[in-house]
């Protein structure tokens, strides 16, 4: 396989989205739940947008939400590149397929049959921590992740992933993307700029 995709979520303000640009990152994450407050990662879709405006080209931006309305999704596919769903949206409530994420918890409930039921972009795994819907900074089930990665549809491994384990993560899993948002960061909501350097380096370096 190739070079492993990073993508940096948690976007809050524009510092860090270019920082993260810099570093290499593949995509950008902006939390538009308004659950992600109690974390400091939320962000308004107005403030996401002006960001987005100022982003060099070629990094895809992605709109990460819970529940939301196809209208909703729509007007955030007018700005951003993908939606990321993250609630319990079933495979008719994808807006379209070529441009959803639908995030799935590695934990009891979890089957890949349900997994491969959704015809979506890509497949985000995170931990299962109960009543959280992600961000935790709890490790994935790597094992869960390889069942993933083995049945050949495009696995963003995403949980308590760090600039000390993500090479290690990749070179287990072996996933298309990683995820990270707590495990770079320097306090809630506010990236560590270094962290997310050093993250992106030994992902990409993690299979070269």
């Amino acid at each position: 396989m190739g070079e492993v995709k990073v993508k940096i979520c948690g976007i809050t303000n524009l510092e860090d989205a270019l920082a993260a640009c810099s570093a290499g990152a593949d995509a950008l994450g902006f939390v538009l739940a308004p659950e992600a407050k109690k974390r400091n990662r939320y962000i308004s879709f107005e403030d996401a947008r002006e960001i987005i405006g100022e982003l060099p080209p070629f990094v895809s931006t992605v709109a990460v939400c819970v529940n939301e309305s196809i209208g909703v999704l729509a007007q955030y596919l007018s700005v951003f590149d993908y939606v990321q769903l993250h609630g319990e949206e079933s495979p008719g409530d994808v807006p379209m397929k070529h441009v959803t994420i639908k995030s799935f918890q590695a934990g009891p409930g979890f089957s890949l049959a349900d997994l491969m039921e959704y015809e979506v972009r890509a497949y985000l795994l995170d931990a299962s921590v109960p009543g959280e819907r992600g961000g935790t900074g709890v490790v994935c089930d790597w094992d869960v992740a390889q069942q993933a990665v083995a049945t050949g549809r495009p696995i963003l491994l995403a949980g308590g992933l760090t600039p000390e384990n993500v090479a290690e993560a990749v070179g287990v899993v072996r996933p298309y993307g990683v995820d990270v948002s707590g495990g770079v960061e320097s306090g809630p909501g506010k990236k560590d700029h270094e962290r997310i350097r050093r993250f992106i380096d030994a992902a990409k370096a993690s299979l070269a």
